[in-house]
């Protein structure tokens, strides 16, 4: 049999650079793994496949109707396109559910970044896959830990980690144990009269993530300081402004069309939906797991209604020149790696979307220096408030600032 062609995987429509592969050595072990075990693809789950690597390769090995899930947009859509270009297809997308593990022995891993994540994942197995199911878990040896085995040990009673290949390893876990009546996630928790819920998946989980809290406290957004009249002016964190006053008001002389921009849990949307009854509020993010826990957010919160929460990556569904206000707290990591290409991939993103005029609010660390490209890309932007951790700036929209 040939071997795979792994390298004609992309990573589009994530970022793409001469440092960032489609695929690497844990996928390769997992796949091999599987090769070796005598297991057919209807019984086989992939889930944490980053591009396709996996599911691909053991598709092109004659394994079908594998059952696979990914938790980003962007991961979907690379599948998509690289089964597309290798000419492949027989396998099915599925949400983390009963009906992707259900009958399932083998289910192949690429580890999380979050211990959350993986205990959701675990118990997802042991809860709906076939008696006597083998969770084949894999990563970078770097990005490993005990804790890791500790997570899979509630789940399962056997966990075993292999021995390190091409600096990654693999951990077997087996022998199911019984699993309590309710899942673990998602939880909830409570910030000054607003309720997060989070999956596992979902950044910062069910805490309000300190760039998110300052974001919300520059615009007067945070617990009781809800806005009235329409405005959001510059309470806290206003003496950082350059100006030294309260600057900063979103120009509301309308019901507004408003985005958060890479939701998470929904703390910026949501909020916003609770003090402007009037507005439309749209939240996006590329990661199913924080679409499920803004809408759960959403709905905790009394505002179900009033919000739409859709799985999308960079707003690609959203059309151009059609919001008034941009929310936006940007990451800066493409999965274990730091890089700034995801956030500037939103600012492009924003820039498309606001209509002329439209206002883009970022919260960023301040050692990241956005100010510039923010500029460039939205166009006039002014700093609202700076502290040694974090900087928030309003972008307006000009006519001629760039479009991706």
């Amino acid at each position: 049999m040939p071997e795979f062609p792994y390298s004609r995987l992309r990573r589009w429509p994530d970022v793409e650079a001469d440092n960032l592969q489609a695929h690497d050595a844990t996928d390769l072990l997992l796949v091999e793994r599987a090769l070796s075990l005598d297991i057919p693809g209807s019984e086989t789950v992939v889930i944490g496949d980053e591009y396709g690597a996996i599911t691909l390769a053991l598709t092109d090995a004659g394994r079908h109707s594998i059952r696979v899930h990914q938790d980003l947009a962007t991961g979907r859509r690379a599948l998509e396109r690289n089964a597309e270009d290798l000419g492949l297809a027989g396998f099915v997308a599925h949400e983390l559910d009963a009906e992707l593990l259900s009958g399932a022995r083998l289910v192949l891993l690429q580890l999380p970044k979050s211990l959350a994540e993986l205990e959701e994942i675990a118990d997802a197995v042991a809860r709906w896959a076939a008696s006597g199911v083998v969770l084949v878990a894999g990563g970078r040896v770097k990005h490993m830990t005990l804790a890791q085995n500790e997570v899979l040990g509630r789940s399962f009673a056997h966990v075993q980690p292999q021995r390190a290949e091409r600096k990654s390893r693999l951990i077997e876990a087996s022998d199911a144990r019984p699993v309590p009546a309710d899942p673990p996630f998602p939880v909830a928790a409570q910030h000054d009269g607003l309720t997060l819920v989070a999956h596992g998946g979902a950044f910062a989980g069910a805490r309000l993530d300190i760039g998110t809290r300052v974001l919300l406290e520059v615009l007067g957004l945070g617990g009781s300081q809800l806005l009235k009249n329409g405005l959001i002016r510059v309470e806290n964190g206003a003496n950082g402004s350059e100006n030294g006053g309260s600057s900063g008001v979103v120009n509301s002389d309308r019901p507004s069309r408003v985005l958060d921009l890479g939701c998470g849990t929904g703390a910026l949307g949501v909020s916003y939906a609770l003090a402007h009854p009037e507005a439309q509020v749209i939240a996006t993010d590329r990661s199913a797991a924080a679409v499920a826990s803004a809408r759960a957010t959403a709905a905790a919160n009394g505002v179900a209604d009033r919000i739409t929460v859709m799985h999308d990556d960079a707003a690609s569904e959203i059309a151009d020149a059609s919001v008034d206000v941009v929310l936006l707290n940007p990451p800066f990591h493409l999965g274990t790696s730091v890089h700034t290409g995801a956030a500037t991939r939103l600012f492009e993103a924003a820039a498309r979307v606001l209509r002329p005029g439209g206002e883009l609010f970022t919260v960023y660390n301040s050692s990241l220096g956005y100010r510039a490209e923010l500029t460039r890309l939205i166009g006039h932007t002014e700093q609202l408030s700076r502290t040694p951790k974090f900087t928030v700036t309003r972008s307006i929209r000009s006519s001629e600032s760039r479009r991706s």
